[in-house]
């Protein structure tokens, strides 16, 4: 049985196989659990394998790619407009087929495994700051019930936290006191861990070479450049720096019809975490550029900025400048590159 290109629908135990010729004809279909799944494709001969995107993917694509076959990621939305009729293991499957074969289909490319363990240590910081925040909200809105009013920022939480527990004359029960001083133990506590994870992701961003590259870009940190660096798997997926750019949704949203051209904001696509970290940093860098009285001349990036603050304002500037860092950022994993103000920032 001969076929060039295999469609596999992932699962935990269950493994739906179809195989295609080069007329595209269904050759192969079949259903093996985990352990004669393995023992297939032990004995398959080299092809092209494609796969949605999903939990396992990139584990089994580099197995895959280590027997010698070529490994198509697809992500799941550009999947679904092929499944035919009812949604079974069988149909996804012939739709992976019809999806890969496609001549302008989008690939992902393959994580290492160095990668797959840097994105695990963002999630965990995410999933942190997302309790802490969610933590800290719900002490304020006790405070607030009994007219102790907390202003914005964690410093000056922690420092009325203390007082009101400390202060016997305020309204504040026995039994509010030790649920809040429960609460605010287990914000210092997630504090103390989001500090060991940030230390980890400093350290990582001086030990990788990709990472250090990266964090010579102005607006550009430990924390981006290891997200960066996890998120985008293999950076030659992608055509060009815009591409790059539009897969994390920082290119104007079109809707255009009859010849007439009309942009909208920001997609906002892909990873809303690294879109909102790139963001951040490109706000930071505008706002050092705003606050300078004078910039050098040999400052491209920074009179760039400056005349961009003239034009559109503080906002677009941000979201521009976000724009040209990840397109920085391509080019230097890409071609393997150190940063170079005069020609990577005109």
């Amino acid at each position: 049985m001969k076929f060039t290109l295999l469609a596999i629908d992932l699962a935990k135990n269950s493994f739906q196989l179809h195989g295609i010729d080069e007329r595209g004809n269904a050759v192969l279909r079949q259903q093996h659990n985990r352990k004669k799944f393995i023992e297939f494709m032990g004995q398959c001969p080299r092809t092209i394998i494609a796969m949605e995107a999903c939990g396992g993917a990139h584990y089994w694509g580099r197995k895959f790619r280590a027997q010698g076959h070529e490994v198509r990621l697809m992500a799941a939305k550009f999947v679904k407009p092929f499944v035919k009729s009812q949604k079974n293991d069988r149909n996804d499957a012939e739709a992976i087929a019809e999806a890969a074969s496609r001549p302008s289909m989008r690939f992902i490319g393959i994580k290492e495994i160095w990668q797959q363990e840097l994105q695990s240590i963002h999630r965990v910081r995410t999933m942190l700051i997302h309790d802490k925040t969610a933590l800290s909200n719900q002490i304020r809105g006790f405070l607030t019930e009994f007219g102790i009013i907390a202003p914005v920022g964690f410093a000056n939480l922690n420092t009325l936290v203390q007082s009101a527990l400390e202060d016997g004359d305020n309204d504040l029960t026995g039994t509010l006191r030790d649920l809040i001083a429960d609460l605010w133990s287990r914000v210092l506590d997630i504090d103390s861990r989001l500090e060991k994870i940030n230390h980890q992701l400093k350290t990582i961003s001086r030990e990788r070479e990709p990472c250090k590259r990266l964090c010579e870009v102005p607006g550009v940190g430990p924390t981006i450049a290891t997200a960066m660096v996890s998120a985008i798997g293999d950076p030659k997926t992608f055509k060009n720096g815009r591409d790059a750019s539009a897969w994390l949704g920082l290119v104007p949203r079109q809707h255009s019809t009859g010849g007439k051209t009309v942009l909208l904001g920001i997609t906002k696509r892909g990873d809303r975490t690294l879109r909102s970290l790139v963001v951040q940093g490109a706000r930071s860098l505008v706002l050092s550029v705003q606050i300078k009285k004078e910039i050098a001349p040999e400052d491209r990036m920074g009179n760039w900025i400056k005349k961009n603050l003239a034009t559109k304002g503080f906002n677009k500037t941000a979201i521009a400048v976000a724009n040209k860092n990840v397109r920085i950022m391509w080019a230097l994993l890409a071609r393997e590159e150190s940063y170079r103000p005069a020609q990577m920032a005109s």
